[in-house]
C-alpha cells in the first residue's frame, strides 16, 4: 500500500511540473551525451588501445598503464605539482571572495558599493588567453610595466614566465583576482537572506558592527561556505589545464607540469591514450575519494553536506 501511494504521489508530481521537466530534457540530453556515454571509454585504461580495433575489442592488460604511469619519474613532481598549485588557491584565494563580500556588506555608500561590485566582477569575463597575455605583456623582462618599476628602484628585471619560482605564485595570484569578484557574489546572496531582525536587535544591544559581522553575519554564512569548501577540496588534484598551457614552457616544468597538461602530452601528443584514460581516471577517483572524506567532515562537525 505504501508503494502504491508513492507511485501515486509521484505521478501526480511529473503532471504538475511536465512543463518544468521537458525544459530540463536538452540539459539532461546534453549531459547524457557528453558526460555519461563517453564514460565508457573508461575502459581503454585497462586495454591496450589500437586504431584496427574497436574499444572494446583490444588486449586486455589490467593494470599495466597504471603502474606505467606510477613508475615513471615524472608522475610524482606532476602529482606535488597539481597537489601544491590547488593548496595555495585553495589557501589564499578560497576565503578572498568572502572576505571581499564582508566588505561589500559593510559599505553603505550604495552607489560606491555598486562600482566596486562591477569592477570586482570584470575580471571574470576576461578569456584566459587574454588574461595570460596581459600577464606576459605586463611582466615583460624588457617592456613590462613591472619591471619597469622594478629597473625604476635600481633592481635587476626578473623573468617571470621562465623562472618556475615565479609560476606558481602567477598562477594562483591571476586565479584570484579573476575570481575573487564573481565568487563573491553567492556570499552576498547568502548575506541578503539572514533576518534584518537579528542585526536590528544586536544593534538595540549595543553591537557595533563587527560584532555584528562576526555573530550574526559570519555564523549566517557559514553553511554555504562549508558547501564550497567541500567542492573546492574536492578538487584539489583538479587543475586549469588550459591555462597551465598558455602559462607554462619547458623552463618551467619543474613547477608548473601539472596532471591535466602531462596528461596532453603522453595521452594525446604521445598518441599513449591508454595511459592518458589511466591518468584520468587516477584523477577522478582522488577527487572523489577527497570529495568523499570532506562531505564527511562537512556533516560530522557542521551538519554541512552536499550528499
Amino acid at each position: 500500500m505504501g508503494l502504491l501511494a508513492y507511485a501515486k504521489r509521484t505521478a501526480q508530481l511529473l503532471r504538475r511540473d511536465k512543463y518544468l521537466l521537458l525544459a530540463l530534457l536538452p540539459c539532461l540530453l546534453f549531459k547524457l551525451v557528453f558526460n555519461y556515454i563517453p564514460m565508457a571509454g573508461i575502459v581503454l585504461a585497462f586495454r591496450k588501445f589500437s586504431y584496427a580495433h574497436p574499444i572494446f575489442g583490444t588486449e586486455w592488460v589490467g593494470l599495466h598503464y597504471f603502474k606505467l604511469f606510477f613508475r615513471s619519474p615524472d608522475a610524482w613532481p606532476v602529482i606535488r605539482n597539481t597537489l601544491l598549485i590547488n593548496v595555495y588557491g585553495l589557501l589564499f584565494g578560497f576565503f578572498a571572495p568572502v572576505a571581499l563580500a564582508l566588505l561589500f556588506n559593510e559599505v553603505r555608500v550604495k552607489w560606491f558599493r555598486k562600482l566596486a561590485q562591477t569592477a570586482s566582477y570584470i575580471p571574470h569575463f576576461v578569456s584566459v588567453v587574454v588574461l595570460v597575455g596581459m600577464m606576459k605583456l605586463f611582466l615583460s623582462p624588457s617592456s613590462g610595466m613591472v619591471n619597469k618599476v622594478i629597473a625604476a628602484f635600481g633592481g635587476t628585471p626578473i623573468y617571470f614566465f621562465t623562472e618556475p619560482e615565479w609560476f606558481r605564485t602567477l598562477f594562483v595570484a591571476s586565479g584570484i583576482w579573476q575570481g575573487v569578484g564573481w565568487g563573491s557574489i553567492i556570499y552576498l546572496a547568502a548575506i541578503a537572506g539572514i533576518d534584518a531582525e537579528l542585526y536590528e536587535s544586536s544593534y538595540m544591544d549595543g553591537a557595533n558592527r563587527f560584532r555584528q559581522m562576526w555573530h550574526i553575519t559570519l555564523p549566517g554564512i557559514r553553511p554555504v561556505v562549508i558547501l564550497l569548501l567541500i567542492y573546492n577540496i574536492g578538487g584539489l588534484l583538479g587543475s586549469s589545464t588550459d591555462k597551465v598551457l598558455l602559462m607554462y614552457n619547458p623552463l618551467t616544468y619543474s613547477t608548473g607540469d601539472v596532471l591535466g597538461t602531462y596528461l596532453y602530452r603522453v595521452g594525446l601528443l604521445g598518441d599513449n591514450f591508454s595511459l592518458g584514460v589511466a591518468i584520468g581516471l587516477f584523477n577522478a577517483v582522488v577527487g572523489l575519494l577527497l570529495l568523499s572524506i570532506a562531505n564527511w567532515f562537512g556533516k560530522r562537525f557542521a551538519n554541512v553536506g552536499v550528499m
